[in-house]
C-alpha cells in the first residue's frame, strides 16, 4: 500500500533536495557514496503458480556483416513472403482464437447447464439433501480436475495470464507460457473451472490463450514436428513475435464479449507498451475475424444444434431500448456510483493483493497444499451458493411475467428451489446460475419488483470476496466477469435504494454499477467504455458510462494501482513504467552500474569463452579491441550469450589469434544466430570440446553487433530509462565521459533500472523519492 503524502514541512524539505543535486545532499550530510558491488534484486518471478527464472527479450535489430549479408541477399518475392505471412498469421490468429472462444462457451454452458437441470429436477422432488451432494460433488470434481492438471502438467496456466501477457509485451520472457501444454491446459482447465460454480471468470484466460496461439504460430516453425519452411524463419525474432501475441490480446477479448472494437483498444490501452499504425491495423483486422467466425457459429446455435447452450452463452446483455430518458436529476445518482465504484474498485485491488500474498506462501510449501487450497474453496463455494438462498424469503410469481414463473429449465429469472408452486426464489436466481445469465437478469429491464434489497446485499457481499478467495488458486481463472456480476449488483442495489427518485431503471443502474467498479479495479477508460457498449448493445448509455468510469478510475487511483499492476508487482515481474521516478533524475547511470564487468577480446580465447559463459549468468557481453589491432583499447560492439554458443557449437575456431577474412561466414547462415522458438536454446553445459579445440581462438567481429545502443555515464537515470523502454532494450552499454581508460564502464540491464535496485544501491534517495498523493486503507485491512 502507497503511503500517505507526508506533512507540509516534510514537503517542503522533500521538494528542496529534489532541487539539490543528489552527491551534494550526501555531502553536506557528511556521507559517503557507496555503491553495491552486484545487483541484488531477483531475477526470478511467479508465473502462474510457479517460482521461475525470467530474461529480457531483445527487440534490437543486429547490425553486423553476416546478417547485412543476409539482408542484402533477399529478394522481392521474400519481402512479399514475409508481410502475406503477417496477414495470414492474424488470419488465422482470429479464426483460431474464435474457434476455441466458441468452444468454451459451449462446453461451459451445457457442463454447468446439465448441473445445473440435475440439481433443479432434485429440489423439484424435494430431495434437499441429494441435490447438494450432486451440486458440491460435481463442483469439487471440476475444481480437483482444472487444479491437477495445472499443477502437474502447466502451472504457467494458474490465475487469468494477463499480468504475464502484459510482462511479455514489456519485455519480460519467462519460461513456457506460451507452450502447446499450457495453451491446451488452459482452454481444458479453464473450462473446468468456470463450469465449477467458482466465481471465476473465462475472459482473462482467453487473452492468455490467443497469445498463446498467435506466440505458437509465430515462432518460426518447429524442427521437431517438421514445420521447417524458409520462409518461416522471418518471424525467428522477438519483434514480430511481440505484435503477434499484442494481435492475440486483442483477439481474445474480442472473443471472450464479442467485442471486437473493444478488444483492439484493450490491447492498446491495456497490454501493449509499444503500438504503431501498422500494428493497429492487423490487431483491427484479427478482431474482425474474430467477429465474423463468431457470428456464423452463433447461427448455427440458434437452429438449436449446440446442446444446453443457454442465453448466457456468447454474451450479449442486449439492453436495447428505442428511448432511455435521463434528465438532469439523474446526474447526482450516477455521480455517486462513480465514486463508491472507485472506493469499492480499490478495496477489491488492495484485499485481492494481500490474499494473493497469503497464497502465495500457501503454494510455496508443495503442489499438494495448491491442490488442497483449491478444494477448499470449491467446498466453500459450494455451500455458500446452495445454503445462501434459503435464507431468502419466497415470493409470489408477478401477474404478467415476461417469462414463465417458475422458471423451467435451467436459466431464467424465476428460479423456484425450495418455494411452494406459484412462488420463486430471488437469491437462487442469481446463485443458481452461470455468471454470464446471472449477469443477464441483474441487467434486464422491466424487473424493477423482481429483487428483494437483502437478496441483493447479499449477493453483492458474497461475489465480492468469492472472486477475491477463488482468483488465487491453482486454475486458470480470470477476473474480469466476476467484477462486472460483482458491480452489476451493486449497482442494482443503488438504483433499489433511489428508487423512483430516478428515471433510470435498475436494470441501466446494474450496468453502470459493473462500469464503475471495471473502473475502480481496472482503471482502464476508453476500451472498458467499448467494451461495455459492445456488450449492452445500447449506444444511448455512452455518456452516463462514460461519466461513472472516469469518476470511478479517479477516486481509486488516490488508494493504490490497477490490479493487473498490482499483481505484476506481486509476482514479482520487472515491469518498465512509461515514466521515470523523479528521483532518477537526481542519479547517473554511473551511480547504478553494477560489476565486475566481463569484456571479451575480438579475437578471444575459445577456454576464456567457455569459463566466462559457465561461471556467469549474464547474457550480452561487450567486445574490444586492443593493441595490436588498435592503437588503444577501443569498444567494437556487443555479442550474446546465444551467439557464442552457437560458434562454440559450430566451432569455427582458429590456430592463432588472426583474423581469417576469407573464410570468417564459412559454414554460417543467419538462420543459425535467429531467436530460439519456445523451447529450450542450446547450453553451454551441452557442448563438448577437446583440449587442443579449448586453446584454439575465435573471430568475433564477423558475429557482434557493432553498433549497439550506448549512453554516457554522466547521463541521468530517467533519461537512459525512457530510451531503454521506447526502444525495446535488453542491454544498453555505458561508456565513459573521457575517453582513454577503458573504453566501456558498464552494462544497464532492465533490473538496474528496477526501484528495488536503485534504492538498495542508494538507500538515501528514498527520503528524496517522491510520494504519490494516496489514501491509506484502515489498519483493520492488514489482518487480510
Amino acid at each position: 500500500m502507497a503511503a500517505a503524502s507526508p506533512p507540509a514541512e516534510a514537503a517542503v524539505e522533500e521538494e528542496s533536495l529534489l532541487s539539490q543535486p543528489l552527491l551534494q545532499q550526501h555531502e553536506e550530510q557528511h556521507h559517503t557514496l557507496r555503491r553495491s558491488a552486484s545487483n541484488t534484486t531477483s531475477q526470478l518471478a511467479i508465473v502462474g503458480s510457479n517460482l521461475c527464472a525470467i530474461e529480457s527479450l531483445d527487440y534490437e535489430i543486429m547490425e553486423n556483416a553476416l546478417f547485412k549479408q543476409d539482408w542484402r541477399s533477399n529478394r522481392k518475392i521474400q519481402i512479399f513472403q514475409y508481410i502475406f505471412m503477417k496477414w495470414t498469421f492474424c488470419f488465422l490468429i482470429g479464426l483460431l482464437v474464435s474457434l476455441v472462444g466458441f468452444f468454451n462457451n459451449l462446453a461451459v454452458e451445457n457442463i454447468a447447464g446439465l448441473k445445473f437441470v440435475v440439481t433443479s429436477n432434485m429440489m423439484l422432488a424435494r430431495r434437499f439433501v441429494a441435490a447438494f451432494a450432486i451440486f458440491s460433488s460435481s463442483n469439487f470434481a471440476l475444481t480437483l480436475f482444472a487444479s491437477l492438471i495445472t499443477a502437474f502438467i502447466a502451472p504457467e496456466c494458474a490465475g487469468s495470464g494477463i499480468p504475464e501477457v502484459k510482462a511479455y509485451l514489456n519485455g519480460v520472457d519467462a519460461p513456457a507460457i506460451f507452450s502447446l501444454r499450457t495453451l491446451l491446459v488452459k482452454i481444458i482447465g479453464s473450462i473446468s473451472a468456470v463450469s465449477s460454480s467458482l466465481n471465476v471468470g473465462k475472459a482473462g484466460p482467453m487473452v492468455h490463450t490467443g497469445a498463446c496461439i498467435a506466440a505458437i504460430l509465430g515462432q518460426g516453425g518447429s524442427k521437431k514436428y517438421g514445420l521447417t519452411w524458409k520462409w518461416l524463419r522471418f518471424f525467428k525474432n522477438d519483434r514480430d513475435r511481440r505484435d503477434l501475441v499484442t494481435c492475440g490480446s486483442a483477439a481474445g477479448i474480442a472473443a471472450a464479449f464479442r467485442a471486437p472494437v473493444g478488444g483492439v483498444l484493450f490491447a492498446l490501452e491495456e497490454m501493449a507498451s509499444w503500438w504503431r499504425s501498422a500494428l493497429l491495423w492487423r490487431a483491427f483486422f484479427t478482431a474482425a475475424i474474430v467477429a465474423i467466425v463468431l457470428r456464423a457459429l452463433i447461427d448455427v446455435c440458434l437452429r438449436g444444434k449446440c446442446g444446453l447452450f443457454g442465453k448466457g452463452g456468447l454474451i450479449m446483455y442486449d439492453v436495447t431500448s428505442a428511448d432511455i430518458p435521463y434528465h438532469l436529476w439523474d446526474v447526482p445518482p450516477v455521480i455517486l456510483l462513480g465514486v463508491v465504484g472507485g472506493i469499492l474498485g480499490s478495496l477489491y485491488n488492495s484485499l485481492l493483493e494481500k490474499v494473493l500474498r497469503i497464497y502465495n506462501l500457501i503454494n510455496e510449501k508443495g503442489t499438494f497444499f495448491k491442490i488442497i487450497l483449491a478444494c477448499c474453496i470449491s467446498i466453500c463455494t459450494s455451500c455458500l451458493l446452495f445454503g445462501l438462498p434459503w435464507i431468502a424469503s419466497c415470493r409470489p410469481c408477478p401477474l404478467d411475467p415476461s417469462e414463465p414463473c417458475p422458471t423451467i429449465g435451467r436459466s431464467g429469472n424465476y428460479k423456484k428451489f425450495q418455494c411452494a408452486p406459484g412462488h420463486y426464489n430471488d437469491l437462487a436466481s442469481l446463485f443458481f446460475n452461470t455468471n454470464d445469465d446471472a449477469i443477464k437478469n441483474l441487467f434486464s429491464k422491466n424487473t424493477d419488483a423482481e429483487f428483494q434489497h437483502s437478496s441483493m446485499l447479499i449477493f453483492f457481499v458474497t461475489c465480492f470476496f468469492l472472486s477475491i478467495f477463488s482468483y488465487g488458486i491453482v486454475a486458470p481463472t480470470g477476473l474480469f466477469v466476476p467484477v462486472i456480476v460483482t458491480g452489476a449488483s451493486y449497482g442494482r442495489l443503488v438504483g433499489m435504494l433511489i428508487g423512483s427518485r430516478s428515471t433510470l431503471n435498475h436494470g441501466l443502474f446494474a450496468v453502470l454499477g459493473s462500469a464503475s467498479l471495471l473502473g475502480g479495479s481496472m482503471r482502464m477508460t476508453v476500451s472498458l467504455c467499448v467494451i461495455i457498449l459492445e456488450l449492452t448493445n445500447n449506444l444511448l448509455l455512452l455518456p452516463l458510462i462514460m461519466l461513472v468510469l472516469l469518476i470511478s478510475k479517479t477516486v481509486a487511483d488516490a488508494f493504490n494501482g490497477n490490479i493487473y499492476d498490482l499483481i505484476m508487482r506481486s509476482k514479482g515481474f520487472p515491469y518498465l513504467e512509461a515514466h521515470a521516478e523523479p528521483y532518477m533524475r537526481q542519479l547517473t547511470v554511473r551511480d547504478v552500474v553494477t560489476g565486475p564487468l566481463r569484456l571479451f577480446q575480438g579475437i578471444e580465447k575459445v577456454a576464456n569463452i567457455v569459463h566466462v559463459l559457465k561461471t556467469t549468468g549474464h547474457n550480452g557481453f561487450p567486445v574490444v579491441d586492443e593493441p595490436p589491432f588498435s592503437e588503444a583499447p577501443v569498444l567494437v560492439g556487443l555479442i550474446l550469450r546465444a551467439h557464442l554458443i552457437t560458434l562454440l557449437k559450430k566451432k569455427a575456431f582458429l590456430h592463432s589469434p588472426m583474423p581469417n577474412f576469407s573464410d570468417a561466414f564459412k559454414g554460417f547462415m543467419a538462420d543459425d544466430f535467429a531467436k530460439k522458438g519456445l523451447g529450450n536454446g542450446d547450453r553451454i553445459e551441452d557442448i563438448d570440446l577437446s583440449d587442443e579445440e579449448m586453446n584454439m581462438f575465435v573471430d568475433l567481429h564477423p558475429f557482434i553487433n557493432t553498433s549497439p545502443y550506448s549512453v554516457v555515464e554522466t547521463m541521468s537515470l530517467a533519461k537512459a530509462l525512457i530510451l531503454f523502454r521506447e526502444v525495446g532494450l535488453r542491454h544498453v552499454l555505458v561508456v565513459p565521459k573521457i575517453p582513454g581508460g577503458v573504453p566501456v564502464v558498464g552494462i544497464l540491464t532492465r533490473h538496474d533500472f528496477m526501484p528495488e535496485h536503485v534504492l538498495n544501491v542508494h538507500p538515501l534517495s528514498l527520503r528524496s523519492r517522491w510520494r504519490r498523493l494516496r489514501f491509506q486503507w484502515p489498519s483493520w485491512s492488514k489482518i487480510f
